[in-house]
């Protein structure tokens, strides 16, 4: 049986919460980008967007980061190419492969199983409660206008909209979702993080040249940008 598609975190009573932008397996980066903010990993939260996988060379660590107490993610669309490839059912609309997902196939089949069921179980949404209100995660968007229809049991549609869609952003719909006091999304790729309404998207590449990740402080909505990206993973975006 599957977990529920939506987690609830309770607040953070201890430090600061943020989320990161799609991570793509450059954990290195990221660990250096923590760095920069004054990440304290003995109080504060990292919380990511999904996209953990693929792209860049350290996809392979993946069951090490999720393994951090500290650690908390949701799951994106290559997430779900991974796991779907790992349980031996891949995706038929999308080559995995193609996409960067080639890295899967130097893993030894125990621990291609083991990444499969640990990012098939996680969840589709986080709703993460801040002194100021709670904030929603969702990697691509939101499929509906008042967040508490995320509360129930999600179609299919509504699934593939949560790990896929590009419709917000595309037609620049800045409607709130209601609710919810933010919502937070990465599978867009921007140069800088953008808003819409009270919906952030804040991937911002921080897996290729010259890109950053961006986070956000869940309490204050803070961005705060991490350092360029040093190293160059040329495989193609989705």
């Amino acid at each position: 049986m599957r977990p529920p598609h939506l987690k609830t975190i309770a607040q953070n009573t201890k430090g600061r919460d943020f989320a990161v932008g799609d991570i793509h397996g450059c954990f290195t980066a990221l660990q250096d980008a923590l760095g920069t903010i004054g990440f304290n990993s003995k109080t504060d939260r990292l919380f990511s967007v999904g996209d953990l996988v693929d792209r860049g060379p350290e996809s392979d660590q993946v069951l090490d980061w999720l393994a951090k107490p500290w650690f908390f993610a949701i799951q994106g669309n290559h997430d779900f190419l991974t796991w779907r490839h790992a349980l031996g059912d891949p995706y038929p609309h999308v080559d995995h492969l193609f996409h960067g997902g080639d890295w899967l196939l130097d893993i030894s089949g125990r621990r291609q199983k083991k990444i499969g069921e640990t990012l098939r179980d996680l969840p589709l949404a986080m709703e993460v409660e801040t002194p100021s209100g709670a904030v929603g995660l969702i990697h691509a968007d939101c499929p509906f206008d008042d967040w508490q229809e995320m509360h129930a049991p999600l179609t299919a549609s509504a699934e593939h909209i949560c790990l896929w869609s590009i419709d917000r952003m595309a037609r620049d719909y800045a409607e709130p979702v209601k609710n919810i006091r933010a919502v937070i999304h990465g599978h867009f790729r921007l140069d800088e993080a953008e808003l819409l309404g009270n919906v952030h998207f804040i991937d911002t590449s921080g897996w290729p040249r010259n890109g950053h990740y961006t986070f956000i402080e869940l309490e204050s909505l803070k961005l705060i940008e991490g350092p360029k990206t040093h190293a160059s993973y040329p495989n193609a975006w989705i």
